[in-house]
């Protein structure tokens, strides 16, 4: 309402974001309650995923934006109407203190790597830039008693700005979903780090995905030493996980126990063999 009062593209956009502010939060805060369920018999991993499809909904929701707030921009950036500087520095001063406490609230509220909390984190701070940016135009504004073309100036260059770092964040939440290598994770690294194991001989058949961004899960064919036991088996792949589970924050293995290389792209083998001694590229997923 203030923004077309006092004429302000800058107002105005920010109004939008803070709507699609409430709107992120609540889906957040309901991704997070959907991760934290139980696994179920059709759902054997639950709903982890659920704040990867939040963040996605919060990226798209703050493009969207953006675009209208670009248009809108270059329009008024053409022909710049007269705003009212005095109603803009008022009202973008309140909206910065507001933006930067539910900021700082959510950020130390924790889940810092939750690319869910991510997005409703960057709708926040982009938010508390926004109107910061606002109020220094709305003071350039009634000061100069003129200078309107900064009004969308500023709706411009906040607008790409929060638009790049989405973009970035749906590029990392698109790669979860895609079963990507973890961002972080040196999957070479990792292999060695299980080759490495006593009783191990090889490693073939490596994936390492993320279910979410704090949970990691891995499958691998382990080809152990000799012809052990089943008893000894178990004992190498206990010690395989043990290996990895902390340095690389592997939450979930599956390993399949081998004594000997089963056939590349064979009956039970996966979708390709990894061999250390001879591959330098590893295979992975």
């Amino acid at each position: 309402m203030f923004g077309i009062v006092a004429d302000s593209l800058g107002l105005i956009s920010d109004a939008g974001h803070n709507l699609t502010d409430v709107v992120a939060l609540l889906i957040s805060l309901f991704a997070v309650g959907l991760a934290r369920r139980r696994p179920t018999s059709s759902r054997s991993f639950g709903w982890h995923r659920g704040t990867i499809l939040a963040a996605q909904v919060n990226s798209a929701m703050i493009l969207l934006l953006t675009v209208w707030i670009t248009y809108e921009s270059i329009e008024r950036l053409l022909d710049p109407p007269a705003v009212q500087g005095g109603i803009v520095v008022v009202v973008a001063l309140v909206a910065f203190v507001a933006n930067a406490f539910g900021a700082v609230a959510v950020h130390e509220g924790g889940h810092g790597n939750d690319p869910n909390m991510r997005s409703a984190l960057l709708h926040l701070v982009g938010d508390a830039l926004a109107s910061l940016g606002v109020a220094v135009a709305g003071v350039v504004m009634v000061v100069t008693d003129g200078s309107f073309w900064l009004d969308p100036l500023v709706s411009l260059l906040i607008g790409v700005s929060i638009a790049w770092h989405a973009l970035k964040l749906l590029r990392a939440s698109t790669a979860v979903l895609l079963e990507g290598s973890p961002e972080g994770l040196d999957v070479d690294d990792l292999a060695r780090a299980m080759a490495a194991v006593d009783g191990v001989d090889a490693i073939h058949d490596l994936h390492v995905w993320s279910l979410s961004s704090e949970l990691r899960a891995l499958s691998a064919h382990i080809v152990v030493s000799g012809h052990p036991s089943l008893e000894e088996a178990q004992r190498v792949g206990a010690r395989v996980k043990h290996a990895i589970a902390e340095p690389f924050s592997i939450a979930h293995s599956t390993l399949e126990l081998e004594c000997e290389t089963c056939e590349d792209d064979g009956p039970g083998c996966g979708m390709g063999q990894l061999d250390l001694a001879a591959a330098p590229h590893l295979h992975q997923h």
